[in-house]
């Protein structure tokens, strides 16, 4: 089959489209033929090496990723051959304290298909049973693609960590990238006044079209000068933070007393200070966020089935194409997902 790997750690060109050998399942996995994989910045990290983090190689990247289902184990029961699917991008052991309380993301086992194991930038990919899930509604396979890791990770953000509320202020930093054009439409499913920030007008222009009630441009404006001015003084009651070091003082800053930042990532950079006075004066609250649950993922999804929720595609291109999308994406280009088609 086709795919995309890597030998070495590096910028785009280290990524190769070539032929590697087909997935061999076991009793209990599922061979899913590949229509869609969408990138995410866990791609761009995963390719450039992470400290203390042993990528095997070759490694085939690609976390987000719908199909159709092509080979199934002899002790596999609930999908079909040909069926429509998309797959949970998180795998765990399914036995611990935390996997079966329903907390799989917290497993000590977890990990993501395309981390440590081959993802789906290829023709073929290969997951256990539990992990693939029907299409809902009528969504197209890009669509399914562009779904699990950000709207779940946007979810677990909001409603599992933040327990955002209606009626609540929230601000979204990175309005353009997958995970924050899904908290944006989260935010305005649960009730809340969304303000959204990002570089550019196309961008906010964008971000208005799916639910921003106000938005700011990062690249002209200081964000909490601009939250203190449409919140009359007050700020926000929750910050959904994945940027890191370069908006970390301004998020902090724009939080009301008693808000709650919440934050999953770092992509600027993942060293802030924070006045401790500051933190407990205001009674603010900080929250680290990993992914999500399974059940988090089902309950977004009959969301986005009944289309309350919509999937952002910036574009799709062919698989072999996969390190000028990587470029892409590293330089923000886009707003929401890129999708790739083997």
């Amino acid at each position: 089959m086709k795919a995309i790997i890597f030998n070495e750690h590096g910028g785009p060109d280290v990524l190769r489209h070539t032929e590697v050998a087909e997935p061999k399942i076991s009793s209990g996995e599922v061979l899913v033929r590949v229509r869609a994989c969408a990138l995410n910045h866990l791609d761009l990290w995963v390719r450039h090496g992470l400290p203390g983090v042993q990528i095997p190689f070759p490694h085939i990247p690609g976390s987000d990723i719908s199909g159709e289902v092509a080979k199934v184990g002899e002790t596999v029961s609930r999908v079909k051959i040909g069926q429509k699917v998309l797959l949970a991008p998180g795998l765990s052991c399914g036995q611990c304290p935390a996997c079966v309380g329903g907390a799989d993301n917290k497993c000590r086992k977890y990990t993501l298909i395309g981390y440590i194991v081959d993802g789906g930038c290829a023709e073929f990919v290969k997951v256990p049973e539990v992990n693939v899930i029907p299409i809902p509604g009528d969504l197209s396979f890009d669509e399914a693609a562009a779904v699990p890791l950000v709207f779940l990770t946007a979810w677990h953000m909001l409603i599992g960590r933040a327990a955002i509320q209606p009626g609540e202020d929230l601000l979204v930093l990175g309005a353009g990238s997958g995970v924050g054009s899904a908290a944006i439409q989260i935010g305005k499913v649960c009730g809340a006044r969304v303000i959204a920030t990002a570089g550019s007008d196309m961008k906010l222009d964008r971000a208005k079209h799916l639910g921003a009630d106000e938005v700011i441009n990062h690249s002209k404006q200081k964000i909490a000068d601009e939250v203190k001015r449409i919140t009359d003084r007050r700020g926000v009651d929750v910050v959904f933070e994945h940027v890191g070091s370069a908006t970390w003082d301004a998020s902090v800053a724009s939080l009301a007393a008693g808000g709650r930042l919440v934050t999953c990532g770092a992509t600027t950079g993942y060293e802030a200070k924070i006045d401790i006075r500051y933190l407990f004066s205001r009674q603010l609250s900080v929250l680290g966020s990993y992914m999500g649950s399974k059940a988090e993922l089902y309950a977004v999804l009959k969301l986005i089935g009944q289309r309350k929720l919509r999937a952002v595609i910036d574009r799709a291109m062919p698989l072999a194409q996969c390190a000028h999308a990587h470029a892409l994406l590293e330089s923000r280009e886009q707003f929401g997902k890129i999708v790739l088609n083997p």
